[in-house]
This record gives structure tokens, C-alpha cells and sequence, in this order.
């Protein structure tokens, strides 16, 4: 498996860290009533199991991070922590690969469905069919194969250095983007540093969610602000 953030992983998680604010409370939420396990799909740094953890506070937690370069500083995360350490298992295949119980008290996708192809998607739905309490996910715009113009992602300072994060897209397909990101670094203002990397994102509208789900037997629900994109699909406890 091809690691897309093997260039980018040093800026990813520092840059992901701004948004969980806004993610971390209509997930939990989303979450209540769990009793786990519970899969954390495409865990990056960690910063989403640590909401999992708090809000299913006896469950155990599997965070699948295939990216070598960010499951280093999701592993690390998890073991300085003794809460986390006693009930996280951090597993380096993909979804689909890794070994996982026959019964899941809920699947979390947070910022990753996009990975993954329709036919892919397709073979995670017939997992949460057959396994899964609950699922979790966001489908994060634009949810069509439209032109993205640069703008400015993230802007996060670390002592004397600014790192900034730049992204922009275009279609690649009837139901895919490649995005081209480039993270620059500043020191007093000056640029030291700069960095390019691009990959692939399969887009997903509602529509197409509920009509892929509908072949599964299952349903999604809205949950939390309306720009988060965010889904619960059942809603059981196990």
C-alpha cells in the first residue's frame, strides 16, 4: 500500500489539531450509548481516539493507521499516555486488511471515507452490515469532482517557526480529485522550507451514501452541525 503522507506526515498531525475542537463534541455524542469495541479507521496522530477513549470510557479501542509515518506518532501518543496504553491497540494494516472481532460496538471514520474506492466502500458497508452497532463518518467537501481553488488550510506556529498548510484540486475522474497540497515553513518570517505532495480523494454526495448504504440494508442519520458532513449509520449498542 502506497503511504500518501509519507512526504507530509511531519505536518499533519500538528495541522489536524485545530479541528478536532469543533469534531471532538458531536462525535462523542455520536458515541453515546456505545459499550465497544470500538475501530478508530484511519486513526493519523491520534487525535480522534483520544475522543473515543473519553467518550466510551470502558471500551476497547482498535486505531487502524496504515501510514507508517503517522502511526509513529499515533503509537507514541497512545503510550504516553497509561489510560489510553491500557485500552488502545494500534494496528498497521488498512480496514479491510486488519483482523478485527465479529462484533463492533461502532466504527469511526472521521476524515477518511475518500480513501477509498466505491468498490472498497461497498466491502465496508457489508462489514458494518454484519458486525458493526453503529458507524460514525463525515463526508468532507467538495463531495463532487469540481476544480478547488489554493487556499490557505492550516496556519500553526511552534516556537519561532510557522507552518503552513496550502491545498487546491482538481477532477480526475467522474467520482475523484487529486489534491495537491504544499506546506511551507517560516522562520521570522522567512521562508525556510517547502514541500509538495499530492493524492487521490474519491468524492461521496449524500445521495450516493444513502443509495450505497440502501444495498446494505442500512441507513444514515445527520448528526452534529451541518457543516461537519457528519453521519451516524444505526444506531444498536452491543
Amino acid at each position: 500500500m502506497t503511504d500518501q503522507y509519507e512526504r507530509s506526515a511531519e505536518f499533519i498531525d500538528v495541522m489536524m489539531a485545530p479541528h478536532w475542537p469543533s469534531l471532538g463534541p458531536p462525535l462523542a455524542e455520536a458515541l453515546r450509548g456505545v459499550v465497544g469495541p470500538v475501530v478508530d479507521v484511519g486513526a493519523g496522530g491520534g487525535h480522534g481516539t483520544r475522543v473515543i477513549a473519553q467518550a466510551v470510557p470502558e471500551a476497547d479501542i482498535l486505531a487502524v493507521e496504515p501510514s507508517p509515518a503517522l502511526r509513529s506518532v499515533l503509537l507514541a501518543r497512545v503510550n504516553e499516555d497509561p489510560a489510553l496504553r491500557a485500552r488502545v491497540t494500534v494496528l498497521p494494516e488498512g480496514l479491510l486488511e486488519a483482523v478485527l472481532p465479529h462484533r463492533l460496538g461502532a466504527v469511526v471514520a472521521m476524515n477518511v471515507i475518500g480513501h477509498f474506492s466505491p468498490a472498497d466502500r461497498h466491502r465496508i458497508w457489508a462489514l458494518l452490515a454484519e458486525r458493526a452497532g453503529r458507524a460514525v463518518l463525515n463526508l468532507q467537501p467538495p463531495t463532487e469532482p469540481v476544480a478547488v481553488p489554493e487556499f490557505r488550510a492550516a496556519e500553526v506556529r511552534v516556537g519561532r517557526r510557522t507552518y503552513e498548510g496550502w491545498g487546491r484540486a482538481e477532477p480526475a475522474g467522474p467520482d475523484r480529485l487529486t489534491w495537491h497540497m504544499t506546506y511551507r515553513t517560516y522562520q521570522d518570517g522567512e521562508l525556510v522550507g517547502e514541500l509538495e505532495t499530492s493524492y487521490a480523494w474519491w468524492v461521496l454526495t449524500e445521495e450516493q451514501l444513502k443509495a450505497e448504504l440502501g444495498e446494505h440494508g442500512l441507513e444514515p442519520a445527520r448528526t452534529g452541525p451541518v457543516e461537519l458532513g457528519m453521519h451516524i449509520i444505526g444506531g444498536g449498542d452491543t
